[in-house]
């Protein structure tokens, strides 16, 4: 078993331009997954690639993975508002921090 620490989780939030759709996800490589939302693959459907959402707003760090995968459920079922409120306590200006990570 690995020792606590050893790893490194986030749970994100990503937004399209206009800022009006949200997205919420996690990994375990934060930088390399906003190059994949930004960069996805040809003729691909997901979500993000559909809805341009390529813009970091929000996230957290965990060391474990079923920590961050709770997180991530917990807050996809937050209603808008609340989600909103989230990042306003985090990123009050919603700057878009892609190059911060």
């Amino acid at each position: 078993m690995k020792t606590k620490g050893s790893h490194n989780y986030y749970v994100y939030i990503l937004t399209n331009k206009n800022k009006t759709v949200l997205y919420t996800g996690v990994t375990n490589n934060l930088k390399e997954r906003l190059y994949a939302h930004k960069n996805p693959l040809p003729f691909s459907k997901a979500f993000t690639a559909k809805y341009k959402c390529f813009y970091l707003i929000y996230y957290e760090h965990f060391h474990e993975i079923n920590i961050a995968i709770d997180r991530e459920k917990q807050i996809k079922g937050y209603s808008r508002l609340k989600k909103e409120n989230l990042i306003n306590s985090f990123n009050p200006l919603w700057n878009f921090l892609n190059e911060k990570i």
